[in-house]
């Protein structure tokens, strides 16, 4: 019995040393733990695509100064188009060119608040304010949106059958029906 325990003992060692250098001790405030030498932990700082990072850096740089570049980074991030989609983000970049009177974007906003963007529901008060902008600059398709706005803001149920209604031939729309201002180029972002 003692013979066959020896081998059986050295086999358990042998293994235990194999497992030891391909692992590493990792400790910090919660415990230690060991894990593969050949893992690699989350690295925040890591930029997957610096190519992109470099492209958007600089049509934000533009958007702060020009509606029009602001217009198009909104678009961009609305349509995920070279850049990850972000609501939240294509709102903020559509109202800052709004604002400075770009008229594309004071239909595409009273067009958000009217359908309801994503996680955000319709707000017919909100679509009417940026549609009666945009169509006291004379834009026919938002004097025909503000009547539909105002409707919508009389009657919640009327809203929901309308947003219902359209909201998908909308979204496809939102693919092909607006040209954007600015391109990247060998150079950089030039307006076109």
């Amino acid at each position: 019995m003692k013979s066959l325990l020896l081998p059986i003992l050295l086999a358990s060692l042998s293994v235990c040393a194999q497992t030891a250098e391909k692992t590493i001790r990792i400790c910090d405030e919660t415990g230690c733990s060991d894990r593969p030498r050949n893992s690699s932990t989350f690295d925040a700082t890591h930029d997957d695509n610096p190519e992109e990072t470099r492209r958007i850096a600089a049509l934000t740089q533009l958007a702060n100064k020009d509606p029009k570049a602001a217009f198009d980074l909104g678009l961009r991030y609305f349509r995920g188009d070279g850049i990850k989609r972000d609501s939240y983000q294509a709102l903020r970049w559509m109202r800052e060119a709004g604002d400075h009177g770009n008229q594309q974007a004071q239909l595409a906003l009273g067009r958000f608040y009217l359908m309801g963007l994503e996680e955000m529901g319709s707000d017919p008060q909100e679509a009417e304010k940026w549609l009666l902008l945009a169509s006291g600059s004379g834009n026919k398709e938002a004097t025909k949106l503000l009547a539909e706005a105002q409707a919508a803001k009389k009657t919640e149920q009327e809203n929901y059958r309308w947003r219902e209604t359209y909201r998908k031939s909308w979204y496809g729309y939102w693919a092909t029906g607006y040209v954007y201002y600015w391109a990247w180029g060998p150079s950089g972002w030039y307006y076109r």
